[in-house]
């Protein structure tokens, strides 16, 4: 056992650290749900993004919370480092979720797209089972956080499919103008990262499964 683990050992470990990753997995599911409205008949862009910004915003200040508790901690549950990490990956699934809902403003996108909504679905998907995954680190079920890492990966690759169909649709329509494929792929751009994300967190997940476990 090296140094660093047998302190992490021997000392009390603070457990709320765990509370903020499963915050921010929330957070990142609430985030996508907002944006799921969006296809609802009659629902306005500008309410959507509204709402994905209201939790943009909590998430932002549970990585503050997270990031001051990090400054005033010696020893934590895990590797601070990998804290960090997963922290930094799940604040960017919410930031490109608001991303894409303050694109869909800014460029004038009323109403959802097909392959918008396909998106927006793998996302919500995503989240979810980010959401339920993260308290398994916690109670140190590995084995539930690689199932999960699994589900996450086809997901993404579902996804993938849809966001190469939907831009090779766009850039093959000659009677698309210019500025309508710029503003739908800028949406289809940022859903397709925030979805890649989550895969980033699986990832990391399942280091710090074989890693701990």
């Amino acid at each position: 056992m090296g140094f660093q683990a047998l302190v992490r050992w021997l000392l009390p470990k603070e457990q709320h650290f765990y509370d903020f990753l499963e915050r921010q997995a929330s957070a990142a599911h609430e985030g996508a749900a907002a944006f799921a409205t969006f296809s609802a008949e009659g629902v306005a862009a500008e309410s959507v993004a509204a709402s994905v910004q209201a939790v943009e915003h909590k998430g932002d200040a549970i990585v503050h919370e997270l990031e001051e508790a990090l400054a005033k901690t010696f020893v934590t549950p895990i590797d601070r480092e990998d804290l960090q990490k997963l922290s930094s990956q799940l604040d960017d699934v919410l930031d490109l979720t608001n991303s894409a809902a303050r694109g869909c403003v800014l460029f004038g996108v009323t109403r959802a797209t097909p392959a918008m909504t396909a998106l927006i679905e793998k996302l919500v998907a995503c989240t979810v089972i980010l959401r339920d995954a993260l308290p398994n680190l916690r109670n140190h079920t590995y084995s539930a956080l690689i199932d999960a890492s699994r589900v996450l990966r086809k997901l993404e690759k579902e996804a993938d499919a849809v966001y190469r169909e939907a831009v090779r649709g766009l850039f093959s329509d000659e009677k698309i103008d210019a500025r309508a494929l710029l503003r739908e792929k800028q949406v289809l751009d940022d859903l397709e990262k925030a979805i890649d994300r989550c895969e980033y967190v699986s990832d990391t997940l399942i280091n710090l499964a074989v890693k701990n476990g």
